[in-house]
């Protein structure tokens, strides 16, 4: 972790004549888009995994009618397809997943109070007023949600609220315009995910609340990202 903890203070270092108290913020959101440009491969491989899949849809369909009283064959038959087309169901997790090492170290080091015996100085940058290492609890202690650390808390839900209802919308569209499936169709356990997705973007709201402020803005800048990211990658 102190590896990682030199990495931020480094990249601070380089962006505080530009950002001067907030430039540790800053160097968590340049680290997140670093991160974000690594996985970006995976990502265009995802979107082109969902075309894929689209245009398996008829094919699907025909299965329907073939199966449709073997529920247990025609799931069986679908997975074949999958296979025989080289198309994974799972495959667009993928990038979100290898994210997870990225906001793990995060929030362990700015929840961290030492680094290998040492004091932690990371934990004495702010975001504006709002402590990294701080959470939403602590700025409604400290006065309210409309003081100085509340209202960056504030800015911070407006931005994930927009990029959510952004989100929910696309998805839902999506759904919208595939063909409905029967329950045999999916994978086992996938109806259930996919009925859900649409609703996962709120779902960062109350991550944001409870984790320290530096993983709230690795979040807020990563799902920012993909939502830009899957607007240029549907085009």
């Amino acid at each position: 972790m102190s590896v990682f903890a030199r990495l931020v203070e480094h990249l601070a270092d380089l962006l505080a004549p530009l950002f001067h108290a907030s430039a540790a913020a800053a160097a968590i959101v340049l680290f997140t888009a670093l991160v974000r440009l690594l996985v970006h491969p995976l990502s265009r491989a995802a979107a082109r995994g969902r075309r894929a899949r689209a245009a398996l849809q008829p094919r699907i369909t025909a299965l329907r009618e073939k199966h449709a009283g073997n529920p247990q064959q025609l799931q069986q038959a679908v997975l074949e397809l999958h296979a025989e087309e080289k198309v994974s169901p799972l495959s667009g997790c993928l990038p979100s997943l290898l994210q997870l090492p990225a906001f793990f170290l995060l929030y362990h080091l700015f929840s961290s109070s030492t680094i290998d015996g040492g004091g932690n100085a990371l934990l004495g940058h702010r975001l504006l007023a709002a402590p990294l290492g701080g959470r939403w609890a602590d700025a409604l202690a400290d006065g309210g949600v409309f003081g100085p650390a509340g209202a960056v808390y504030l800015g911070l839900f407006v931005v994930v609220a927009a990029v959510a209802a952004v989100n929910f919308r696309r998805a839902r569209r999506t759904l919208a315009e595939q063909a409905a499936p029967a329950a045999g169709d999916q994978v086992p356990g996938l109806a259930a995910v996919t009925r859900a997705t649409p609703f996962l973007s709120f779902f960062t709201l109350v991550t944001v609340a409870v984790v320290p402020l530096a993983a709230a803005l690795y979040i807020v800048t990563s799902t920012a990202w993909s939502a830009a990211e899957q607007a240029l990658l549907s085009r």
